[in-house]
């Protein structure tokens, strides 16, 4: 028996080694099939969400690696324009305006069908290229802190970045550089009877009415709450989502919806072209638009569903009724016109607005 085992010991050894030796290689295998896909958004508070919450069933499911480029939507679009031949990202998320002009210059695949994607509403789809990842609304947000201080009523229109008690005291973004601002110029425009197509009013307006109180022109809304805080900004616009994140965090912000309508600003997604992972990045888009991720995405980081399907609860389903709200009044401004002319708008307002 002691012999018979003595014998046989090494040879049982042997075979455990291999078995052990060819785990080893199909975990090492394995590992090496697993691919990485990436996808260019905003930074912050969005590729938290999306690393952290959205991303990883799929990553699960389909053993590849979402990694985030992060950078702004032109900064974005830049990347995408410098490797146009040969795509370096495969999803790419931007702003509703730069994604027109991203699928204008032949950047994006066309979409494909699928049934998440088709309960996705017209408003939400551009140019059967880009889906919307989610949605916004630019409105106005007020410092609650500085308005109860001072006795200041809540604003309620876009023509209150006007109001002359506010002098020295309203932030906009730079209309060029960032759509809020560009939101918040074209609304006052209507205001003083202006369209896409006309933007005469607003120019000849602004410098003695909204200009004389705007604090300071930023690039983008990264400054808001830094100003806030300095006492140096007491409106601003902003949506409604990144109100609500804010408040979350005790920052003494509101958001408004102004009578004449809050714009849509989606945030919009599409698959690049000449990219070698055309079919992943497919999924990976029709996965984002699914209402499983649509719900998470909503509940971690407060971005709101684009599709109806998109299953909520507690505060989140609150945010959620409100956004629904405040869009049976939103504006859709026309970005094939903005797009066309933005150029020039852009040199007139940084030669007689923003000097």
């Amino acid at each position: 028996m002691t012999t018979k085992t003595t014998k046989t010991s090494p040879l049982r050894g042997a075979i455990r080694a291999t078995a052990l030796v060819a785990a080893v290689a199909a975990m090492g295998a394995a590992h090496a099939q697993t691919k990485t896909i990436y996808i260019g958004m905003n930074g912050g508070n969005m590729e938290r969400t999306y690393s952290q919450f959205v991303f990883p069933p799929f990553e699960k499911a389909n053993n590849v690696k979402v990694v985030v480029v992060p950078g702004t939507s032109t900064d974005i679009l830049a990347k995408a324009q410098a490797s146009k031949d040969k795509a370096q990202m495969q999803v790419m998320t931007l702003d509703d305006g730069v994604m027109y002009r991203a699928i204008g210059m032949g950047l994006c695949e066309k979409l494909k069908p699928s049934a998440n994607i088709n309960d996705i509403p017209a408003i939400a789809k551009i140019k059967d290229s880009a889906v919307g990842l989610s949605m916004g609304l630019t409105g106005l947000a007020y410092n609650t802190k500085m308005f109860a201080e001072k006795g200041w009523a809540a604003p309620t229109s876009w023509g209150d970045l006007a109001d002359p008690k506010l002098k020295g005291k309203v932030v906009v973004q730079s209309m060029p550089a960032s759509s809020f601002g560009l939101h918040a110029f074209l609304m006052f425009n209507r205001l003083k009877g202006g369209n896409e197509k006309n933007v005469d009013p607003a120019f000849k307006a602004w410098p003695t009415t909204i200009g004389p109180n705007v604090v300071e022109y930023i690039p983008n809304s990264s400054k808001v709450v830094e100003m806030m805080q300095a006492g140096d900004a007491a409106i601003f616009p902003y949506t409604l989502t990144q109100a609500e994140l804010m408040k979350s965090k005790g920052i003494p912000m509101e958001y408004v919806a102004p009578k004449e309508g809050a714009v849509v600003l989606m945030t919009a997604m599409c698959v690049l072209s000449n990219n070698p992972e055309s079919e992943l990045a497919h999924k990976l888009q029709d996965y984002l638009v699914s209402p499983e991720a649509q719900a998470l995405a909503m509940e971690n980081g407060s971005y709101n569903p684009v599709t109806p399907k998109a299953k909520l609860q507690g505060k989140a389903a609150e945010e959620q009724n409100k956004m629904n709200a405040i869009l049976k009044n939103a504006v859709a401004v026309d970005w094939d016109v903005i797009n066309a002319d933005r150029p020039e708008w852009n040199k007139r307002w940084n030669r007689t607005v923003e000097r």
